[in-house]
């Protein structure tokens, strides 16, 4: 790949010519070297250095102790103008992880074959001496290998290092690592790598649901999600952490909308449209959408002549399914509501051209409404491939714009206190006709909705 000149970049070299000046051995570490060997720029740049938490803080003039205790600091810089964070760690022997998360205790030490053994992956087990990659060529020529990285990565294997079983007894959110791996770059999961994982995948339950939750949002949003989903199910993971998205198989469809088969090969497919990159909502609002079909399956009845498959209730039953999903693996409120809304709509589409003006533009003027266009879109082309939907909402989105979908109220509370109503239960219901018939063209002006609002509400005395 070409010479990296980023500000992250940057900063990094810099921290690992300070630290050689001071007569510390220091390497960029992990992701970043195997990212430079795929010919993707990574995002951040990691080091790793058999200087102390302590000769580190000392070094440099602005400094975090984010995690000294593991030999984990961040050096703070700006490089172009732009702030840039720098993670240095301590080269080090992990001593017993008797949670499954973390280390008791942690060993700093001199050797970087020693740091490198206590890591995950081969393929995250590469050092790269980044200050004879400036002055060389060749980015293979300055790369230390201590466990077979190198050929793993040209094989396309993920691999733990050393004993897999003994590497996810350590740390069981590396089961989740190894498919995020595996399904965004494309890479086979070692066979006796998958077995320690499958022979371990109850344990998993003994990590936070946010660091879960996190783990799976990246998985989806990474790229190639399907691919992330059926390493899940393949290694047992999908049933210990999401067991509301196993049921989804073997649950039939009515062919005439869904040729493509169950629901599970539907959402799926589904899945195979989310770009990388896209939002932890869209994606999980993809995943969930037809969660509530199991419960809702309702075979056809043998004593109607063309009846079929049907899940009446299947929205309402899903967002509810969603959001215990959601509470548990502890999503924000914000991004609850917005995945909620997503399940709770994706039907919806089926009525846009059919619906008057009101509701057509509060319809449109949901938040964030592009994902809702885009999570229909996958609907749509992951079943009977009719866009005709989405091209009306798409195009009225369009041509209404802001102003007509959001418009400025002509009549709020205070206006109608000032035409003589008391306040009380029914104001919600005036300023909602009012609006209604604003959004509809059928006034214009305050006069026009008070006198609306008059005709529908008569003043008793």
């Amino acid at each position: 790949m070409a010479r990296l000149k980023s500000p992250t970049y940057e900063a990094a070299l810099r921290v690992v010519v300070r630290l050689r000046e001071l007569a510390h051995a220091a390497y960029f570490a992990g992701g970043c070297v195997r990212d430079m060997l795929l010919g993707v720029e990574p995002q951040d740049f990691d080091v790793a250095t058999e200087a102390t938490p302590q000769q580190v803080m000392e070094a440099f003039a602005r400094t975090e102790a984010v995690g000294a205790h593991f030999g984990v600091v961040l050096v703070l810089d700006e490089v172009a103008g732009e702030r840039t964070v720098t993670e240095v760690a301590t080269f080090r022997h992990d001593g017993v992880y008797s949670d499954g998360r973390r280390p008791d205790a942690v060993r700093f030490s001199r050797e970087p074959r020693e740091d490198v053994l206590r890591r995950d992956f081969t393929i995250n087990g590469l050092l790269l001496d980044v200050l004879k990659y400036e002055a060389c060529d060749r980015l293979e020529d300055c790369i230390l290998d201590y466990v077979g990285g190198r050929s793993d990565l040209e094989a396309k294997l993920v691999r733990a290092i050393g004993e897999p079983q003994r590497r996810f007894t350590e740390d069981k959110l590396r089961m989740l690592r190894a498919v995020r791996f595996a399904a965004r770059l494309e890479f086979v999961i070692e066979p006796r790598t998958m077995a320690a994982m499958q022979a371990q995948v109850a344990e998993i339950g003994v990590v936070s649901a946010e660091r879960v939750r996190d783990e799976l949002t990246k998985i989806l949003t990474e790229g190639h999600a399907r691919r992330g989903v059926e390493l899940l199910d393949e290694a047992g993971l999908l049933r210990q952490v999401l067991p509301e998205i196993v049921k989804l198989k073997g649950v039939e469809q009515p062919p005439q909308y869904h040729p493509e088969g169950d629901v599970w090969i539907h959402t799926l497919m589904l899945l195979e449209h989310l770009p990388a990159g896209a939002s932890a909502t869209l994606a999980w609002g993809m995943l969930l959408h037809d969660v509530g079909k199991p419960a809702t399956f309702t075979a056809p009845d043998p004593t109607k002549p063309g009846d079929r498959i049907r899940f009446n209730g299947h929205v309402e039953v899903g967002v509810a399914i969603a959001r215990a999903i959601l509470n548990r693996l502890r999503f924000s409120n914000d991004e609850c509501e917005q995945i909620l809304s997503l399940v709770q709509h994706h039907m919806q589409f089926g009525d846009v051209m059919k619906m008057k003006q009101s509701t057509l533009k509060r319809f449109l003027r949901l938040p964030k409404f592009d994902e809702h266009l885009a999570l229909h879109q996958a609907d749509v082309m992951s079943s009977n491939k009719h866009l005709e939907l989405y091209e009306f909402a798409k195009t009225k989105l369009a041509e209404l714009g802001e102003d007509e979908i959001r418009p400025i109220l002509l009549l709020n509370g205070r206006d109608l206190i000032t035409a003589g109503y008391k306040p009380g239960g029914a104001f919600k219901e005036m300023l909602l006709m009012a609006e209604d018939a604003q959004l509809e063209g059928r006034v214009a002006t305050k006069e026009e909705a008070l006198s609306f609002v008059r005709s529908q509400f008569p003043r008793s005395g």
